[in-house]
């Protein structure tokens, strides 16, 4: 069995030669360019085997392949641009797909790691913060706390609170500026990923509701480029008041997709005083792998 010394020993070249790199080292800079057949690796690791190589490659920050390991010469720029060093560290780091699913290993790599819900202050505990063309009809929006009256839990135990809307209608929304959250421009003009919408909605059981969703994807200058809009729901009085989960995909939108906006709202059918209509929270948004 090899000592850990033949690993080790090519990971300390690297890491060497990558060091040099960054400080602009007179005698390791970049090459000028990617197609210069001249170009040649690291010195001490041409010789290493290219599936060795793409496991030391895999033990660098993500980041640093792409901005840094991926110029330094022709082979690591194809390593770096191919399937198997990004397939090594999605099983590295428990990512998993079938491989039939994946176009692209590399931008599923990026998408996993970023995927979080894009819509803030979801559930309400933070009150209105970051929701803005707020429209309070009636006696307007107000947050309170699981199960309510005449209310049921929520499915996760995680959701304390939600919204509620009041007796005439109630809208409120969020914009996602999706380059800010870290999708560039290549990548949602190319790949166009799929971008999950979901929204969760009850009533009262002593009361009925109306409630609505509306999500539009936005340009740079704010053009509608795809939109979804649910029909208006109407929960009768004396409803189970469970909560129900509505969802909607975007794909294949098309280029220039810069911003979400987000809106959903509703009110109570009855026009009582104060807060008897639809309750919704757990809203989210995420741009899928």
């Amino acid at each position: 069995m090899p000592s850990d010394n033949v690993l080790i020993s090519p990971f300390f070249l690297l890491h060497r030669y990558l060091t040099l790199l960054r400080v602009g080292s007179p005698q390791h800079s970049f090459p000028p360019s990617l197609s210069d057949s001249s170009t040649q690796p690291a010195p001490g690791m041409e010789s290493l085997p290219e599936a060795v190589l793409i496991r030391i490659l895999a033990s660098i920050p993500a980041v640093d392949l792409v901005l840094v390991c991926r110029l330094v010469c022709c082979q690591w720029k194809n390593l770096v641009d191919g399937a198997a060093l990004w397939i090594l560290k999605c099983q590295e780091e428990g990512l998993t797909r079938a491989e039939s699913d994946t176009e692209n290993w590399q931008n599923f790599y990026f998408l996993s790691k970023k995927r979080k819900n894009l819509i803030k202050n979801p559930c309400g505990e933070e009150d209105l913060e970051h929701w803005g063309e707020v429209e309070n009809g009636g006696d307007g929006w107000k947050i309170e706390e699981l199960p309510g009256d005449f209310g049921k839990e929520f499915p996760s135990e995680e959701v304390h609170k939600y919204f509620v809307t009041s007796y005439e209608w109630c809208r409120k929304a969020q914009v996602i500026d999706l380059k800010a959250e870290g999708y560039w421009e290549e990548l949602m003009d190319t790949t166009q990923p799929k971008i999950m919408v979901r929204d969760w909605y009850a009533g009262r059981s002593d009361a009925g509701c109306l409630y609505e969703l509306c999500v539009k994807l936005l340009s740079e200058n704010e053009d509608v480029l795809a939109e979804y809009k649910s029909e208006t729901v109407t929960i009768p009085q004396d409803s189970d008041a469970n909560w129900t989960e509505i969802s909607h995909t975007f794909s294949n939108y098309g280029p220039g997709v810069r911003f979400v906006h987000f809106e959903h709202g509703g009110q109570d059918t009855l026009f009582w005083k104060g807060w008897y209509g639809v309750r919704v929270t757990n809203s989210s948004v995420t741009v899928e792998p």
